[in-house]
Parts: C-alpha cells; sequence; structure tokens
C-alpha cells in the first residue's frame, strides 16, 4: 500500500476519516460544514497529489464519489488517525476509549508548593478565597453574594444532565441533548445592528456541527482549535442544517486541571448569574467556598425531627444541593432546605401575629350610628353580597381592642375601593384619623379623587378652610356633626410649602383621613389620633413600610388590600398574621372581555379595530411597551409613542397622553377630559394599571405585551369592560418568548383573576409572584408554591414549638431560636 509524505500525514489522516463518514454517510457530501471541496482547497499544500481530482466532489455522482474515495483512501493507506492539524477536526476518542475514561493526564511543570492557608470563617468576605478576583467580587456582590456564607447558600436553580452523551449523527433537533466533540475553527461574524457573535464548526468521530453563540463573541477568544467541549441545549434547523444555537458549553480537556472535577460531574449545577459572570467561574467560587468552610455549618433541628420527618441533615443537604450524584438525592436535599425556609417563614409569621394581637391597645370603632349606613345608602350603586360580606368582616374587627389585620383582596373591578372607604369613614366618625397608604403617586391620587367622588354624596362643603392647596384637600358637612370631614393628599410630589402644610395638619388632627404614597411614613409626619391603616397593593410594600405604619400611633386597626388575588394556600402561606377577606364576584353589568393575542403582521390591522371602536363612540386605552422600571425612561418612550400614534397612525382623533412624571394638575386634566369623553385615545404608561375607571372605554391595547406577567396584564385588562359595551384586550406582541407566548395563550383563555394567579404562580413562582420588594415576608430561595406537603410539615412543627415554647426560651429551642434571629436579619444559618 503507498505511503504519504511525512509533511502530509496528520492532514491525510484526517482527510481520511472524513472520506470514512462519506463512505457511511452514502456519499451525499455531509461529512464536513462547507462540503469536501472546500475542505480540500484549504489543505492543498499539504494533502498535495493525495487528494487530486478530475472535477470537483460536489459535481461527482454517487458512483463517481464512491471510486475516488476508495481511490483516494488507498493512496492515504486509510491509517488510523493520530494527532489533527490546526484547525481540524479531531477524534472524541471514543473509537478507543469510553467518554468516562480519563485522558492521559498531561505533563506540567513543577511548581512551588502554596503558602499554608489561613482558614477561612463563614462570615468571611468573598476576597479572601483565591478565586475571587478584583474583577469578580463586584459581580457577586451584584447578586447579593458578600461572604462565604452567601456563595454556599447560592444554590444552582438546576442541574444539566450530562449522563445522555449522544453524537453529532445521533442529534435529534428539538430535544435537549449533551454532546462531547472537539473544536475544529473558531470565527466571529457580524449580524444586524453591528451585533457579534461567535461561531464554532465541533467534530466528532460521526460528523461535524455548527455551534453559534449570539452576540457573545468573546468566546472566540476562549475556545481554540483542537479543545474538546461538553455542549448542552436544543439542536435546531438553522439556515438547512442542524445546528447548536447558544447552547451551554464547558471545556474538559483545558490545563486548568484542577476544576476537572468541578466541570466534567454528571450533573452540573447551572448557578444564577449576572453579567460578566459565567458557569464555569461561579462553580469555581462556589467549591472552594464548600471546600473551605461547609464543615462549619451547624446543624439546628434536633434529631427526633430529622428522623420524624425523613429530612437529611443540614450540611449534607447543602453539599448534594450543590453536587448531587444523583436526580434523587438532588431532591432530598431541596426537599430539606426547602423545610427550613418554610418553618422560618410560619414561625416568623406566627410569632408576629400572636405579638401584634397580644398588644392590645387598639381603639374599638363603632360603626351603628347610621352614619355609614347613610353613605352606602346615597351610593349610585349596592354592595355586592361579597362586599357587604367583607366589610361586616372588617367591622366587626375594628369594634375590638385587639387591632384587627386583615387582607381584603378581590379581582379587578370587584369594588374593593368602597370597602376601604367606608372603613376610613368608619374610623373618621368615630373622631379617629385613617390614613391610606398607596405605593404609586398616581394610584393614591386615584383614590383620593374616588373618595372625594363618593363622600360628596354627604353633602360637599364647597369652602375648605384654609386651603392652601385645594387641590390636595376636600372638605365634606355631614349631617350631626360639628366639623367638616377633612380629606388630605400626601404625596413626594408636593412642594416642600405645601408638604410642611399638610403636616402641620395632620399633627393637629385637622385632617381625618390621609391618603397618600410611602411619604406616610416619614419621620416629619405625625398622627397622633390615627386609629385605622390601609396598604392598598399590599403585596408592592415590604414589612418594613406596613410595620412604619403600624407603629404611627399606638396598634391602628390594619387593613391590606390586593387587586392581585392571592390563591387561598399562598395566602395562608405568607399572609399567616392576617385574617382573610375576598371579594369574589364582579358587581353587576360587568361584560366580559374578549382577549386576543395579535400577531406582529397585523399591527395596522389593530390600528385599523381600534379607530372603529371610536367611531362607534367607544374609547381606547393604548399602553406602551415597558422599557425598563425607570420611570423616566418610561415617559420618554411614552412621549415618542404618544408622537408617532398622533402624526402618523391616528392624525384625525384626538389623543391624551399619561405618565407618572407628570404633575398631579396635568395628570388629573388628561384623566378629566379622558372620562368626559374629550379624548378618543389615552395613551400611557404602565401607571394606569389600576385605579382608573372609565365605562365608555372599550378597547385596552397593550403593545409589547409579552413585557409584562400576567397579574400586569389582567389588571390593564381589567381596566375596561366596566360599562354596556362589550370591551376587548388586544395583547399585540413583536417577538415573545417561549414562555411569553405561554402567559398570553393563557391570558386568551383565562379571565378570572384566581384561576389566573394559580396560572401565574405556576409559571413565575412565588418569589416573583409576589414581588421583588417582598423581603421580611418571602426570602425563599428553594422552596416551591407547589410544596404543599412540605408547607403543612412545617405550620405544623411551628405550631407544636410554639405551643410549648412561646417565646423559644428553652434550653433545647436555643439553636432554632438562634436560626430565626438570623433569618430576620438577613442571614442563612447559624454558625461556629
Amino acid at each position: 500500500m503507498a505511503t504519504t509524505h511525512s509533511d502530509t500525514t496528520r492532514a491525510a489522516q484526517t482527510l481520511a476519516k472524513i472520506l470514512r463518514l462519506e463512505r457511511q454517510g452514502n456519499f451525499r457530501n455531509r461529512a464536513v460544514v462547507g462540503g469536501l471541496d472546500a475542505f480540500l482547497r484549504r489543505w492543498q499544500a499539504d494533502l498535495g497529489p493525495v487528494a487530486s481530482a478530475p472535477v470537483p466532489y460536489a459535481d461527482m455522482d454517487a458512483e463517481q464519489r464512491g471510486k475516488w474515495v476508495a481511490d483516494t483512501l488507498a493512496r492515504i493507506g486509510d491509517a488510523p488517525p493520530s494527532a489533527p492539524p490546526p484547525n481540524a477536526p479531531q477524534d472524541d476518542g471514543r473509537a478507543s476509549r469510553s467518554p468516562a475514561q480519563p485522558k492521559p493526564a498531561r505533563k506540567r511543570q513543577p511548581r512551588s508548593d502554596p503558602a499554608p492557608a489561613v482558614p477561612l470563617r463563614l462570615d468571611d468576605d468573598i476576597s479572601r478565597l483565591r478565586s475571587v478576583s478584583a474583577r469578580v467580587k463586584p459581580r457577586l456582590e451584584r447578586l447579593g453574594i458578600q461572604n462565604i456564607l452567601d456563595l454556599i447558600y447560592h444554590f444552582p436553580h438546576r442541574h444539566d444532565d450530562f449522563t445522555n452523551i449522544r453524537t453529532i449523527a445521533e442529534l435529534v433537533p428539538g430535544e435537549p441533548q449533551s454532546l462531547i466533540a472537539a473544536v475544529w475553527e473558531v470565527t466571529e461574524s457580524v449580524g444586524r445592528g453591528k451585533t457579534k457573535s461567535a461561531q464554532a464548526v465541533l467534530s466528532d468521530h460521526t460528523g461535524n456541527i455548527r455551534v453559534i453563540w449570539f452576540n457573545q463573541s468573546y468566546i472566540k477568544n476562549i475556545l481554540k482549535p483542537g479543545m474538546r467541549v461538553i455542549i448542552r441545549g436544543e439542536p435546531k434547523i438553522y439556515l438547512g442544517r442542524l445546528s447548536f444555537q447558544s447552547p451551554d458549553y464547558e471545556i474538559i480537556d483545558s490545563r486548568e486541571d484542577d476544576d476537572r472535577g468541578v466541570h466534567q460531574e454528571k450533573l452540573q449545577p447551572v448557578y444564577p448569574l449576572t453579567d460578566g459572570l459565567y458557569q464555569r467561574t461561579i462553580r469555581r467560587i462556589v467549591k472552594e467556598a464548600l471546600d473551605a468552610a461547609l464543615a462549619q455549618v451547624r446543624e439546628y433541628l434536633p434529631d427526633d425531627i430529622l428522623r420524624m420527618h425523613d429530612l437529611m441533615p443540614l450540611r449534607d443537604a447543602i453539599s448534594r444541593m450543590h453536587h448531587p450524584e444523583s436526580a434523587e438525592q438532588a431532591e432530598a436535599a431541596r426537599r430539606r432546605l426547602a423545610f427550613d425556609e418554610l418553618l422560618m417563614l410560619q414561625l416568623t409569621v406566627a410569632r408576629r401575629r400572636a405579638q401584634w394581637q397580644e398588644s392590645g391597645g387598639a381603639i374599638p370603632l363603632r360603626s351603628d350610628d347610621g352614619l355609614l349606613d347613610g353613605f352606602l345608602g346615597r351610593l349610585p350603586y349596592s354592595l355586592t353580597a361579597a362586599q357587604s360580606g367583607a366589610l361586616a368582616e372588617i367591622l366587626g374587627d375594628m369594634r375590638r381592642e385587639i387591632p384587627m389585620g386583615r387582607l381584603l383582596q378581590g379581582d379587578v373591578g370587584s369594588g374593593k375601593t368602597v370597602v376601604a372607604i367606608a372603613a376610613l369613614l368608619t374610623a373618621a366618625l368615630n373622631g379617629y384619623q385613617a390614613a391610606l397608604m398607596a405605593p404609586t403617586e398616581i394610584l393614591a391620587e386615584q383614590h383620593f379623587l374616588t373618595a372625594a367622588e363618593m363622600l360628596s354624596a354627604l353633602t360637599a362643603d364647597p369652602d375648605a378652610p384654609d386651603a392652601p392647596a385645594a387641590e390636595v384637600y376636600v372638605s365634606v358637612r355631614m349631617p350631626s356633626r360639628e366639623k367638616p370631614l377633612v380629606v388630605g393628599l400626601l404625596t413626594g410630589s408636593l412642594s416642600k410649602r405645601a408638604k410642611d402644610e399638610m403636616h402641620r395638619r395632620i399633627a393637629a388632627a385637622e385632617v381625618d383621613i390621609v391618603i397618600g404614597t410611602q411619604a406616610l411614613i416619614q419621620s416629619a409626619v405625625e398622627m397622633p389620633n390615627l386609629a385605622l391603616v390601609v396598604v392598598d397593593e399590599q403585596h408592592r410594600f415590604g414589612v418594613m413600610q406596613r410595620n412604619a405604619m403600624r407603629h404611627k400611633s399606638g396598634p391602628p386597626h390594619m387593613l391590606v388590600m390586593s387587586a392581585t388575588p392571592i390563591p387561598r394556600s399562598l395566602a395562608l402561606t405568607l399572609c399567616g398574621d392576617l385574617d382573610l377577606s375576598t371579594i369574589d364576584e364582579l358587581p353587576p353589568g360587568r361584560q366580559p372581555i374578549k382577549t386576543i393575542r395579535v400577531e406582529p403582521a397585523q399591527r395596522h390591522a389593530t390600528y385599523d379595530f381600534v379607530r372603529a371602536q371610536i367611531r362607534a363612540g367607544r374609547q381606547a386605552f393604548i399602553i406602551c411597551p415597558l422599557v425598563e422600571e425607570s420611570e423616566a425612561i418610561q415617559a420618554r418612550a411614552a412621549t415618542e409613542e404618544y408622537e408617532r400614534l398622533s402624526k402618523e397612525v391616528f392624525p384625525d382623533l384626538r389623543l391624551g397622553l399619561l405618565h407618572g412624571r407628570m404633575s398631579f394638575n396635568d395628570k388629573e386634566a388628561v384623566m378629566s377630559s379622558f372620562q368626559d369623553g374629550e379624548l378618543n385615545i389615552l395613551v400611557s404608561t404602565p401607571v394606569i394599571e389600576v385605579g382608573i375607571d372609565v365605562p365608555n372605554a372599550s378597547v385596552m391595547l397593550i403593545d409589547g405585551a409579552e413585557r409584562f406577567g400576567l397579574a400586569q396584564l389582567h389588571q390593564f385588562r381589567g381596566r375596561v369592560g366596566r360599562g354596556a359595551h362589550q370591551s376587548y384586550c388586544l395583547l399585540l406582541s413583536d417577538a415573545p418568548g417561549a414562555e411569553a407566548r405561554e402567559r398570553l395563550k393563557i391570558m386568551e383563555r383565562v379571565s378570572d383573576g384566581f384561576q389566573l394567579a394559580e396560572e401565574d404562580l405556576r409559571i413565575r413562582g412565588p418569589g416573583d409572584y409576589m414581588g421583588t420588594r417582598q423581603s421580611g415576608i418571602l426570602d425563599m430561595k428553594v422552596a416551591r408554591i407547589s410544596d404543599q406537603d412540605i408547607l403543612l410539615l412545617a405550620r405544623k412543627e411551628a405550631a407544636r414549638i410554639l405551643s410549648a415554647d412561646p417565646d423559644l426560651a428553652r434550653q433545647e429551642n436555643a439553636p432554632i431560636a438562634a436560626r430565626l434571629a438570623a433569618h430576620t436579619a438577613g442571614a442563612h444559618t447559624e454558625v461556629t
């Protein structure tokens, strides 16, 4: 047999492997990305006459290709492959060893032994770790990681399973799969908008495949030809060929030999990240933290509890949560850590409820003098049975000296506001002050205007005495009451002079009902006669903010409201310190809303539909896309969209603009014009989520609907369907991902807010559902809302512990008390 020249050996042996693949694939010219001719041209100088052909391979028929391949292999000698040439495919070794067998150890230069390490403590700063550089430290801090303990409790949100490795030939489009392959070449590509991506060609003994990492051009500086990598992702058909798009990857034969144990596990942890931080880095850092300090974590649960509930010891659970040997072991670890979180939560809410109610000293507020009935009787509608029932529960609590703690929840438009105003009025009629705190200025302003309108039925007094800014006061004359009832508005955007005057009036008890934002909890605000606090949209506030209102004056009664329905199981879990009232029916006359998902190509048809509704005498909301959580940016985006719609789409119609950066007077003027029918379309940022009632509005067009969660979309939808006309919610989305598409489909199918809440919890989990400002009530990294069995265990155990030792003062409960104190302070566990 012929023997190749030594200068062409490596390239020829690579060619032989490609030709064998061609033969296995019936000579379809698919063994190498770009075709065989491209490979031959690239390596012509090395291959020389070995690979000469009379015509291009692509122009041969199958019979000609077969003959040429056989002749070429004969010239090469079909020798076994050795090392590949630069930028050429490399066999992954499957023919000679299994993926589980280690590669021969690489010879390394001797290095001096490091100096003895100083033992690390759990409370040491992360900079003490060798793996944490000055560049990485601020990125970890963005994840809330400050010390070694934070790293140990930075759990993966999933584990990638690398036990089922496939070859390139075995890959199936659309399924999550793992692949071990060699890097052939890595390049950079420039796409639309000059975005740069990295592309690589990977090879194993069955073929080649292209991989692209969109907007991640830095990868071309990490991957090098000849490296072996593990790829994890869903291969898809791209430009007619199977390829991976932005998959996870791990280098498995780099020179960082110390990391081999971290990155070659069968179940690899996948951690939450931030910009500039990569899985390989965080895995190495967490492993160093575990090795250095996990032994310092102390168990706090007694052995009998661990045995009774079949719970894994804490130290083992933490270790296996990061590095399990099986899926079953990972779930057992998660179950233990979820129990910890839910037990701390149940102990917290149970003790808070007991302390709140044992404090006593609340002011009993009567509601049987007929004045409240007079207010309700003058409303233009009657309360529903659900509203009346909820109000009766609230008034019953307010009659007691034990301070009320109650959650009032109901679907969009169910009528919670009138129930809250009746409670506020009851406190005022008893001669005390009441306060309502809302999360945004526009909602506080809407509550103020609504209260003014409702209370005006009791005979308004147009001469509000000494009112320095009439727009923030309303004075109402009431039968059998000597002085008028005064309602005031306090927000952060008031001028200093107006704020100072409002502070003076509140402190002098000249304001009976004050409605405002977080400005109410500032130290400058004194409420000497405060008897009732109402907190609206309670999930938008943290525990500390609510507690600040509770301590403004003695222990007032507290009513918290939510227009985001919370499933009862979750409400009892997260709000265990509150009694629950639910308004589960809508007022009569509410029309069902047709919700329609709109494709990008239907944008102009959607605008035509809006125009048709307006011609029929209706009005419409258009919500601008959510750019990001910044009022300034949202205001600019809304202004630009308003200009575009006014000039290009609806130049013949009357449009108004509403956003959170406008002054109170400007916002009120726009809303009044829209409510009075002077405007056809209101273009708005998400500030209209709650608190706006325009019965003639029949269309809610949400542009960029994929950017909003189910709860917020449902709130938007609730702004229409309040009159006698059929109403529509149009969900316009340009490029929804898989999760966004699922949300939009659910919106089309589900109209009930409570059922929607269950779906929202299923998709997002309790942390995101309840809002990012819930720290102190909900800091669950591991537990899920579906963990009802673990919740029942935790609730039962918390009740058993506190019934025997309410103050956790006994010696045997000292570790639990310390753990609870650490949890309340924001730590994770007690340490040595």
